[in-house]
C-alpha cells in the first residue's frame, strides 16, 4: 500500500500528487476550485468545529488537541467512513491530503496523516 502524504493547498499542483483530498473545514482564502485540482474534499474528517476553535493552531496545546482529535476520528461514525474511503483510495494510488494551515508543524492534517498511516500498516 504505502503512506498517505501531505501537503498544502498553496503548494503548486504537481501531476505526481496522485488523489488530491482537501482535508479542511472551512474553504482555502484565496484558492479557487479550479487552481485546486481537487479530487475530493473531505471537510468531514477536519476537526469538529468546536475543537478546531479550541486548538486555534497554538503548540502549546497541540498534544492535547492531538489526542482529542484522534478521539474523534475512532469515535465518530461520519469521520470513520470517510477514513475507510480514503484508505480505498489509498489502494488505488497515491493519495495526497491537502490542508490550508499556515503552520506545517502543529495541524491536524499530521495528526490525520499519522492515523491513516497507522491503520494502513
Amino acid at each position: 500500500m504505502g503512506d498517505f502524504y501531505l501537503k498544502r493547498i498553496y503548494e503548486p499542483y504537481d501531476e505526481s500528487d496522485g488523489f488530491r483530498i482537501l482535508v479542511d473545514r472551512v474553504w482555502p482564502r484565496g484558492i479557487s476550485k479550479e487552481a485546486a485540482k481537487l479530487t475530493a474534499w473531505q471537510k468531514d474528517v477536519a476537526p469538529s468545529p468546536d475543537l478546531r476553535k479550541w486548538f486555534c493552531h497554538k503548540p502549546e496545546l497541540f498534544e492535547e488537541f492531538r489526542t482529542k482529535y484522534i478521539e474523534e476520528l475512532r469515535t465518530d461514525e461520519q469521520k470513520k467512513s470517510i477514513i475507510n474511503d480514503l484508505i480505498l483510495m489509498r489502494s488505488k494510488g497515491k493519495v495526497t491530503l491537502l490542508y490550508g494551515a499556515k503552520d506545517s508543524e502543529y495541524n491536524h492534517a499530521i495528526v490525520l496523516q499519522e492515523e491513516l498511516n497507522r491503520i494502513t500498516l
